[in-house]
């Protein structure tokens, strides 16, 4: 593969190269780009508000706020529509071969997701998916994490004719929170008819004629399936750099108080790619990007390490969206499931308040 190097950084300003345009990634390129010369390494030309993509598949132009070309709110950054496939000291390469220098590296690669390159593309999927929502009578949902209980509400609220049935292998549903959450989150689906079946698995490579076999014995008839199982850690490819040993043992990078990948004092790490002990969340990845940011622009200015911002571990608390009116809520005090959660999250999914947050109008003109 040929490389390219990049000319070399000049002495009076510094290049920050942040590999990940998901919603750690892109805010952070957004916060720096007036102190710095920015680098965002993406594979995609967009970015994309990601716990609003389950209202976007039931309803197609609601992603025509939530999927932001970079471009948009990255008016002073140099954007490479790439990979990293490898990292040395004070050097990215990218896998369209071009080596980048860096006085300050951001991994945030989050989770391996593939999707479409261009924000066309991706809209013409949501219309894609909407379709197939739409013309199937009963449909399949594999996986009860926040993924498939809020694809699950979104149809059945929106499609309450449409036959769901949703398989997760574990014994109880969203997983990741309290078991009070799970019981709301499950008593609330059962009233909408969704069938649940728990501690069960689906081969979807096995399926025939629209008919799908569980581990647990049972047939399901549906017209089509959504997989809504956990994407594997962006982090494989870090396995043959520099990072390697800073990996643990399920791939995540460890870091400091300060945010930085341990050990380093120019490398730092965001999102769902760290080892933070904590829920991983859109909201708490936010945080990561505000005190990274903050960091940045200390070391840029000078400032002394020990004045540095430190990132404490969000407490568990999560609200999953069911539907447009209802949600349950895992908070501090209480867990609760109706149309007060509802009112924080469903309505609007925090896009406006998102976008706001990246320097772009609530809605469309």
């Amino acid at each position: 593969m040929a490389t390219e190097e990049l000319p070399p950084l000049a002495s009076d300003i510094k290049r920050v190269v942040i590999l990940g345009g998901g919603i750690a990634g892109s805010l952070l390129a957004k916060s720096l780009q007036f102190r710095a010369d920015i680098f965002l390494v993406d594979p995609k030309e967009y970015f994309e508000i990601p716990w609003a993509s389950l209202r976007a598949m039931v309803e197609p132009s609601f992603a025509e706020r939530t999927v932001i070309n970079h471009s948009d709110y990255l008016t002073n950054g140099k954007l490479v529509v790439s990979t990293a496939v490898n990292i040395r000291d004070n050097e990215v390469l990218t896998s369209s071969g071009q080596w980048i220098a860096y006085d300050y590296l951001v991994i945030a690669t989050g989770h391996l997701d593939h999707v479409p390159k261009t924000r066309t593309e991706r809209l013409e999927q949501y219309q894609a998916e909407s379709e197939k929502i739409k013309s199937a009578n009963s449909i399949l949902i594999v996986g009860g994490g926040p993924t498939g209980v809020e694809l699950a509400g979104e149809i059945v609220v929106d499609f309450p004719d449409k036959k769901v049935t949703l398989v997760h292998r574990g014994s109880r549903l969203l997983e990741f929170i309290g078991a009070k959450a799970s019981k709301k989150a499950l008593d609330w689906l059962t009233s909408k008819k969704v069938e649940v079946l728990l501690n069960q698995s689906v081969d979807i490579n096995t399926a025939s004629d629209g008919t799908y076999q569980t581990s647990g014995g049972e047939t399901i008839r549906a017209d089509c399936h959504f997989v809504c199982t956990g994407k594997p850690i962006g982090s494989s490819w870090l396995k043959d750099t520099i990072l390697k040993d800073n990996l643990d043992g399920h791939g995540k990078l460890v870091v400091d108080d300060n945010l930085r990948v341990r050990g380093l004092k120019n490398v730092f790490a965001i999102g769902d790619i760290t080892a933070i002990p904590e829920i991983q969340q859109g909201y708490l990845a936010q945080r990561h990007a505000v005190v990274a940011a903050k960091n940045i622009k200390m070391l840029m200015s000078g400032e002394k390490e020990t004045k540095l911002a430190t990132y404490k571990p969000g407490s568990a608390i999560a609200i999953v969206s069911l539907g447009r009116r209802d949600a349950v809520a895992q908070l501090p005090f209480a867990t609760i499931c109706g149309c007060i959660p509802g009112m924080i999250k469903s309505r609007d999914l925090f896009v406006g308040k998102t976008r706001k947050q990246m320097g772009l109008k609530p809605t469309l003109t």
